[in-house]
């Protein structure tokens, strides 16, 4: 029993399984409230599982150019492997996590670097024209969104002085009072978690109109899939981790009560994201670049600068 029980937590729930199938969901979600903020019908829910599904029995096609067909073929799972690990460190139904430690913040928000690693990897190695633009687009983004995302984090984990997600999550759940002077870190975390899910008006790096599919242009069939479902499962480890940070996790309540708080927060900063999703169009990659460092970096900061004084003046 002792052995089969991290196997389910792996396999099965927080792991692969409840992942993939609220990932699915939440893009779902996303579209559908895309749609009706455009005034149109949007998919059925059923739609992003047909979706997956249907590729898993495509053909998958290798190109004869790709420079290493084997790093081709198993990047897709590393980026979903390293998206399921995060999770791991991030409380879901109940106020602590499954693997806590002081610094897993810091280890977290590595993990989730890792998909955006093998995205540039992918496009790299398939030796197309539109997939190396695409790829180098990635990488540059990485370093656009990155540094307001750690320091919209650091606030926080100061004020908590803890850089443990479980204890930042159960201080803003014992002081609710603290989450509204959050906003700016927030709000900066937002925009940064769009950009490192290349969603609009970030989605530079697989503009369909400029690049056909960017760094994706010449994956096809289950590969394209698992990369497609790393993205989706991505989105939930983000606003999983926005929601641990700066709404106070499950605000204390564990099991049931717990997770239906998790999945409320969560859809509740998918709706956010949505928002900012149909509001924006999309801008130019060094548009993106000069907005992360002039605007959206201090931004973080001054939250930070707050939190150190807020410190103080708590004691």
């Amino acid at each position: 029993m002792e052995s089969i029980l991290p196997l389910a937590y792996i396999l099965i729930f927080p792991g692969f399984l409840f992942l993939a199938v609220y990932g699915l969901y939440l893009q779902w979600v996303d579209r559908k409230l895309c749609a009706v903020m455009q005034n149109r019908m949007g998919p059925p829910w059923i739609q992003p599982y047909a979706d997956f599904i249907k590729l898993l029995a495509k053909e998958v096609i290798v190109p004869d150019a790709a420079t290493n067909k084997t790093m081709f073929r198993v990047l897709p799972f590393f980026a979903m492997a390293a998206v399921m690990t995060a999770l791991i460190s991030i409380p879901v139904w109940t106020p602590a996590a499954l693997f806590s430690f002081q610094g897993d913040m810091v280890v977290v928000i590595y993990l989730l670097t890792i998909p955006t690693v093998t995205f540039f990897l992918a496009g790299w190695s398939s030796s197309s024209p539109y997939s190396t633009v695409g790829s180098m687009r990635v990488l540059t983004q990485l370093f656009a969104y990155e540094v307001p995302l750690m320091l919209s984090l650091i606030g926080p984990a100061i004020l908590a002085g803890t850089w443990n997600i479980s204890e930042i999550s159960a201080f803003f759940a014992a002081h609710p009072a603290l989450i509204p002077a959050q906003l700016l870190g927030f709000l900066a975390a937002l925009v940064a978690l769009q950009g490192k899910l290349e969603r609009m008006p970030f989605d530079i790096p697989h503009a369909k109109n400029e690049i056909v599919g960017g760094q994706f242009t010449e994956y096809s069939g289950r590969l394209f899939g698992f990369f497609c479902l790393a993205v989706d499962m991505e989105l939930v480890v983000g606003a999983a981790l926005v929601n641990a940070v700066f709404l106070g996790g499950s605000l204390g309540f564990a099991g049931a009560a717990g997770l239906a708080v998790f999945l409320g927060k969560t859809l509740f900063i998918t709706f956010l994201l949505a928002l900012l999703k149909v509001l924006m169009a999309r801008i130019r990659i060094e548009q993106m670049i000069n907005f992360c460092w002039k605007y959206l970096a201090p931004v973080a900061m001054a939250q930070v600068a707050f939190d150190i004084f807020l410190k103080y003046r708590i004691g």
